[in-house]
Formats: C-alpha cells, sequence, structure tokens
C-alpha cells in the first residue's frame, strides 16, 4: 500500500519540479542512490521495471525508505500492462510512469488513488489521458517528440495541460530554462542526472551533488 496520498505526491511532483529516474538489479546499488538523491533535496525517485525480479529489488528499496528515508516518495516507472502496475502497487509504489498510454493500467491505479504518468507524444493522447484522469502526463521520450517546443504548442490551446517531459533533459541551464519557460510542470531525468561514471566510481557524493544543483537551477529558472 502506497505510504503517500495521491495529492501528495503530486503536489511534490509540481513543487520539486524534478524526479530522478533510476534502475539497478542491485538493491544496495538502488539503496545508496536513493540515499544520494534524497541527501541532494529531492524527495522523489522513479525505479524503473526494467529488469528480471525489478519488483522484488523494489520491495527492498520501499521497506528502507520507509525506515531511512521516511520523506521518499518510491515510484514505479516502465509499467505497461495493469498487471504490472498492480504487482508494484502492492510493494508499495506510491505512482506509476509509463512509456505509453494503456487504458487498464490508468483504471488499475485509479482505483487504488495512485497517480499515474503515461507516456504521450500528440495531443490527442494526452487529451485521452485527461481524461482517464491523469493529472501529469509524461512527454515522451521527450527530445523525439518535439522538445520544448511540442509542450508549448500544446499548452497553447490547452493551457490546462501538466506535461513531464523524459528523454532529452538535461541537468544544465540551457535545458532546463527551455523546457521551464515552454511550461512543463516538471521533468524526469535519467543517465543525465545519475551519470553512468559517477555510478561507476560510486561516487554517491557527486550524485546528491548533481541533484542539489538541478534542483536550485529549477528554482532559480523559476524564479
Amino acid at each position: 500500500m502506497a505510504r503517500f496520498s495521491r495529492l501528495k505526491v503530486l503536489n511534490t511532483m509540481v513543487e520539486t519540479g524534478m524526479v530522478p529516474v533510476f534502475y539497478h538489479p542491485s538493491f544496495e546499488v538502488a539503496r545508496d542512490v536513493a540515499a544520494a538523491c534524497y541527501a541532494g533535496g529531492c524527495k522523489l525517485l522513479e525505479f524503473t521495471n526494467r529488469g528480471d525480479h525489478a519488483w522484488e529489488v523494489f520491495t527492498q528499496l520501499e521497506r528502507h525508505c520507509a525506515k531511512e528515508m521516511p520523506e521518499m516518495i518510491l515510484g514505479v516507472g516502465s509499467v505497461v500492462d495493469p498487471g504490472t502496475a498492480s504487482l508494484y502497487i502492492n510493494c508499495g509504489a506510491n505512482f506509476v510512469v509509463g512509456p505509453l498510454l494503456n487504458p487498464d493500467v490508468a483504471r488499475a491505479c485509479n482505483r487504488r488513488k495512485i497517480p499515474y504518468s503515461p507516456g504521450c507524444g500528440s495531443a490527442s493522447e494526452i487529451s485521452q489521458a485527461e481524461e482517464l484522469g491523469c493529472e501529469i502526463v509524461k512527454g515522451f521520450p521527450g527530445k523525439e517528440v518535439g522538445g520544448p517546443g511540442f509542450v508549448k504548442a500544446v499548452k497553447g490551446p490547452c493551457p490546462w495541460v501538466s506535461i513531464m517531459p523524459t528523454g532529452g533533459v538535461e541537468p544544465t541551464e540551457a535545458s532546463l530554462k527551455a523546457w521551464f519557460d515552454a511550461g512543463v510542470t516538471c521533468v524526469g531525468m535519467g543517465s543525465n542526472l545519475i551519470t553512468k561514471e559517477l555510478l561507476k566510481a560510486g561516487d554517491h557524493a557527486g550524485i546528491a551533488s548533481q541533484v542539489r544543483a538541478a534542483l536550485e537551477l529549477i528554482k532559480k529558472i523559476r524564479g
């Protein structure tokens, strides 16, 4: 069962402006990355369903967060079907993210009051997602569907839309300013934020510093 309410999760996404995205088959590595994000000031983490038995790592991580990082809001990403969504929800997922829009996933999440951010690449998909109760949609793949220009174009006729682009977002002032000036609600960042180099070096202080710097940039850009 989720430790945080739907409203708490969504408001935290809006207030924070960023959701780190990460996967690793080792619980110990996932634990240390979560701790680094937490130390860097981010209380959100999307653990993606990318490998065999990923749900087991997620379960261990959620239990650890509940005990050691009680304010960390852990969610699951790369979810494409309702069965997988239900599995992670029963393991404590506080939000569900996917690379595509599946109405059955939306229904499974709504049933348990869990936020669902499906991947959308057109105004029609975004509209359908909103009709299914999705508050914040995932613009995916962010760069390939049109980048900041796509967000700005959609928000012209539909200013109420809340978009979280993932893919193509970089933790630099130029990249973040382009996205937020276009009107995004928050951004998702994976390997551009938690880089392979930092992971290979086990540089958790470096990850924390990278997360902290990105959050400071977002705050500065938002004014």
